[in-house]
């Protein structure tokens, strides 16, 4: 096969509140495939169904999606609350050890919003719940109508929404040939203290961290807050990230 291969993390997810599933976003198996090209291979967000050796043996790269679920709170020492729920304990088991295991192979790793703060809390970071109700910073969760309801209009969901301002001669601004972009960020829960390992690399108008790498990574490490997988087909910026993942895919592939 001359296509490299991407595991992409699916998310646990009920139809009717009966039926268990594993669900991935079409946008994401889009960019991978169109984008980054490469082969998306979607495997189950829950460990005693993905066999993590045997699935890094077979990938070439990972992304890890966003998803509604919150990172549980106990992943980084906070208690539990009810009004942050939904949680998806069994993508947590997998997706943090799947990081620390990504980077040490050297198996490019791209996290997608819940993937950036996986990343973050593997590498010994913590989360806030709701960013927004830290002082000065903004909302970031999807827009609403004055009723209260989700806009029902995707693009207004999904436009950009907030600069990002990037560390001058970092991996982003190297990838993206500017210091300054804007972003489609939708989430409440975010960065709070950056893991060890943790570069911070790109943050928003108000403080919030919306881009980052693992230092000393032997691969391609980085994570993005906003959902760079909307529109990389037609958005410059997402389609340099995905660009740049594709060709670490391919390097690695020629690796091995």
């Amino acid at each position: 096969m001359n296509k490299p291969v991407v595991g992409v993390i699916g998310n646990a997810y009920r139809i009717e509140n009966r039926f268990a599933t594993q669900m991935v976003g079409e946008r994401n198996l889009r960019a991978v495939a169109e984008v980054a090209g490469a082969l998306p291979l979607m495997f189950a967000g829950e460990p005693s169904i993905t066999d993590m050796p045997a699935l890094l043996d077979v990938v070439d790269g990972v992304v890890l999606t966003g998803a509604r679920a919150n990172v549980h709170p106990t992943r980084f020492g906070t208690e539990a609350d009810p009004r942050h729920e939904p949680y998806d304990i069994h993508r947590d088991d997998l997706a943090l050890a799947l990081s620390e295991a990504c980077v040490e192979r050297g198996i490019p790793l791209f996290g997608i919003c819940r993937g950036l703060q996986e990343m973050n809390v593997a590498f010994g970071g913590s989360l806030h719940p709701e960013i927004r109700e830290l002082p000065g910073r903004m909302n970031h969760r999807m827009p609403r109508l004055e009723n209260g309801e989700i806009h029902p209009d995707p693009t207004v969901i999904f436009a950009d929404r907030h600069e990002v301002a990037l560390i001058p001669g970092g991996a982003f601004a190297q990838i993206l040939g500017c210091e300054t972009i804007r972003v489609n960020s939708l989430h409440g829960q975010g960065i709070l203290k950056p893991g060890g390992r943790v570069v911070v690399e790109g943050v928003a108008e108000d403080g919030t961290i919306e881009a980052i790498r693992i230092a000393d990574a032997p691969g391609f490490a980085l994570g993005v807050q906003w959902h760079a997988e909307y529109d990389p087909q037609r958005n410059p910026i997402n389609r340099k990230l995905f660009q740049a993942f594709g060709e670490a895919l391919m390097q690695r592939k020629r690796s091995t």
